[in-house]
């Protein structure tokens, strides 16, 4: 009877019994058959508002001057948001100066819409509201406070009560000092709204919503934070729907939602919220911000893009936002962060870069086959989600060579900067130079250097043993199809004419190199071409043996088939290519 044998975990050593299950600190409100979000899918964008400014700039180790903020906020409006929440005025005097920029100036066009932050306390409020003073674009006055049993307990010494009255009284000072301004509207978080139960948080959400009147024409957001990330997705997913589906105002709210990143799974909190009911976000592009960061809403647009759906926001000239983002915060995008990485596009692997090659040719074929531009094909390439062109990269970092990789890499950067397309078996000769050289070197290998391995490998030597220093073709009356070369062979410091009938040039000069006893058996012979440079040549590409045996005892004690190799000749004339490819391979058997 076979045995079998069970593998036993040892405990980690990690104090990992000092932390609570996450269903003892947060309440999941609704019951398996009551969720909806699971069978739902995404169809539009929702309504993104990046708070870089506000928030990203507080996480910031050196915060934002007016230069660097300026230009953040022009890149915004340049990408296409409609909604900016610009600052904190009552933080610190450079917010403040900030805003009052935007109420002097025409830096905002008048369809974007500035959002101000502040906390539930009066003084602070005035000193928002003294800020936003002039401006003639909507407005959002943004007000939170943290709502959470901890916060309540060890922050704010408030009991459920006390912390009402305290976001009531706020709520008061905002519509009495902002109410009857035209272009005001109000947004309200609870913060940690993702550890606060749920009776209590929908309590005071309804409170603010009634005393804001939150109307069809003035609605009022309620922004539901995940301000520290503690569960996976779904129970954020199903905190969101039970808030959406409970709110007693909820066709003149505007829900919306503000992941925080400290899990890792702030894209997918943010996704599955908006399949629940949210209908706004709140993130930092490229995903700054405290501890882990914001929500990414650069990663979470081009997530719609990739699957068919307008973002509404423009990321064709990614690298262009990624150095101005990298400028504003003095940090650099990671070189694997989605999409705007520097090789998020990039193949190293050999069975990748084979499949991304494959990819690329039915690509183009099926374009040509359908009548259309490639870039306006249908896109289903492996490994590679997205057209990187939509972001505005060319296909220059696709396939890159070092150790990990292959044939398909090798072949597909001498296709794409030389022009040379290589047979299969050429690609695996050629692939184990280049892995001896990467091995020996532990370095990236360019489509250059490919180039040079290629021409040191296969292309004839100019000093050579073996050269033809002329060859003439003709007709031969006496020859069954008329067909004479005559050729001059040079052997070291000999000279040799040949001539020979009833077969073309290069069989030829085959026959002409067997008469001074180097044999060369022609396998295989293909064209292509180089057309890196100014101009294009001609490049015949060579499978031979050099005939007769190899001199190795093989099975039976036979002597075994030399094996075969390749070289390759280069010149202006297909035919001269020829003859220079099979002169390549008389040296190699000389």
């Amino acid at each position: 009877m076979a045995s079998t044998t069970k593998t036993i975990h040892s405990p980690s050593p990690m104090p990992y019994h000092r932390y609570r299950d996450v269903y003892s600190r947060v309440s999941v409100p609704l019951a398996d058959e009551d969720r909806t979000w699971p069978t739902r899918r995404l169809t539009t964008a929702p309504l993104w508002v990046p708070v870089d400014l506000r928030d990203g700039n507080q996480a910031l180790a050196e915060p934002m001057d007016p230069v660097r903020k300026r230009r953040f906020f022009e890149l915004m409006v340049s990408i296409g948001y409609k909604e900016i929440e610009v600052g904190y005025p009552s933080a610190s005097q450079t917010d403040y100066d900030f805003v009052r920029l935007i109420a002097d100036t025409d830096i905002a066009p008048d369809d974007v819409t500035i959002v101000v932050f502040t906390p539930a306390r009066r003084d602070l409020i005035e000193r928002t509201i003294a800020a936003i003073q002039g401006i003639t674009n909507p407005v959002v006055i943004h007000m939170y406070t943290a709502t959470a049993p901890l916060w309540r307990d060890l922050v704010l010494g408030r009991d459920r009560a006390d912390l009402k009255d305290l976001i009531l009284s706020g709520g008061w000072d905002v519509l009495n000092l902002a109410g009857d301004m035209d272009n005001v509207r109000f947004e309200f978080s609870p913060e940690v709204f993702n550890q606060t139960e749920p009776d209590y948080v929908l309590d005071l959400c309804d409170s603010m919503t009634q005393l804001w009147d939150a109307s069809s024409d003035r609605p009022v957001i309620l922004n539901l934070p995940a301000t520290v990330e503690i569960a996976s997705p779904n129970v954020y997913a199903d905190q969101i729907e039970y808030m959406s589906r409970n709110l007693a105002r909820r066709d003149n709210v505007i829900l919306s939602v503000h992941p925080h990143n400290d899990r890792g799974t702030g894209v997918a909190c943010a996704e599955l919220a908006v399949l629940a009911g949210a209908e706004r976000v709140e993130g930092c592009i490229f995903g700054n911000g405290e501890r882990t960061g914001n929500v990414d809403i650069a990663t979470l647009a081009l997530n719609l893009h990739a699957q068919g759906i307008d973002p509404e926001v423009d990321f064709s000239d990614i690298d262009r936002i990624r150095s101005t983002v990298e400028y504003c915060t003095r940090m650099e995008v990671h070189p694997r962060h989605p999409y705007v990485g520097d090789l998020v596009h990039t193949a190293f692997s050999g069975t990748h870069q084979d499949a991304i090659r494959k990819g690329f040719i039915e690509h183009r074929a099926r374009a040509a086959r359908d009548g259309q531009p490639e870039d306006q094909a249908d896109w289903h390439i492996p490994y590679l989600p997205i057209d990187p062109a939509d972001i505005g990269r060319n296909y220059d970092a696709v396939i890159r060579v070092n150790s990990q990789s292959g044939k398909g890499g090798i072949a597909y950067l001498l296709s794409e900067d030389y022009g040379v397309e290589l047979p299969r078996r050429l690609q695996i000769d050629l692939a184990a130079h280049v892995q001896r050289h990467t091995d020996d070197t532990g370095v990236e290998v360019t489509a250059d250097h490919l180039w040079e391995i290629f021409a040191s490998e296969y292309l004839s030597p100019v000093d050579g043993r073996i050269g033809v220093v002329g060859y003439q073709t003709g007709d031969d009356a006496a020859s069954p199809d008329g067909a004479t070369t005559t050729i001059q062979l040079r052997i070291d410091d000999e000279e040799s004419t040949h001539t020979v009938t009833g077969c073309g040039p290069v069989e030829a000069l085959v026959t002409a190199l067997a008469e001074v006893g180097v044999t060369v058996e022609v396998i295989g012979l293909s064209q292509t071409s180089v057309t890196a440079g100014s101009g294009s040549d001609a490049l015949t590409l060579l499978e031979f043996r050099s005939g007769g045996k190899d001199g190795k005892n093989g099975k039976n004690g036979k002597d075994t088939v030399s094996p075969a190799q390749w070289v390759a000749g280069r010149d202006s004339s297909v035919l001269a290519a020829s003859m220079n490819a099979v002169v390549a391979a008389a040296n190699k058997v000389v």
